[in-house]
């Protein structure tokens, strides 16, 4: 399934689907991966007005959220939200709205090597480009302080 997902993005509704396939992408890659769940509208991250003890939103139904890490480098990791999209921080650099569905082809290209670092000369700085299927990009701004070896390498 790996392969049939580079041209078009994987419909994956679920949080659960989300961590299957990034579990897949971690065994393709050979790279370690820890996952922590958390289920229910008092332990997911932006439900914080929820109430102590409250686990359902008021349409009745059970948010999850996920955390995930993976091993190697670059240092990844992936928090899935209930609302389909997710946080994806990638040696420090944090990669906000990014839609569930294009979280597996965002990371194999950050994997593959194809996400670089595109610098500026005037005014300096630098951005995170991570390209995605259909002619699209995700650039995020680097800080000059978070620029790690591996953020240098693939300065260009």
């Amino acid at each position: 399934m790996i392969g049939g997902m580079e041209h078009s993005p994987e419909h994956l509704p679920t949080t659960e689907a989300a961590v299957t396939a990034l579990r897949a992408l971690a065994a393709h890659y050979a790279r370690e991966i820890g996952v922590t769940h958390d289920i229910g509208a008092d332990q997911t991250s932006r439900r914080s007005a929820a109430g102590i003890g409250v686990t359902t939103d008021a349409d009745g139904s059970l948010p999850h959220e996920a955390y995930v890490e993976f091993g190697g480098a670059p240092r990844v990791s992936v928090r899935l939200y209930p609302e389909d999209d997710a946080l994806i921080t990638v040696e420090g650099v944090e990669c906000p709205d990014i839609p569930r569905d294009d979280v597996p082809a965002f990371l194999r290209s950050v994997f593959d090597g194809l996400a670089h670092v595109k610098a500026r000369r005037f005014p300096p700085g630098y951005r995170l480009v991570v390209p995605l299927p259909g002619d699209r990009t995700h650039k995020e701004h680097v800080p000059m302080a978070l620029l790690t070896p591996w953020l240098s390498r693939s300065v260009r």
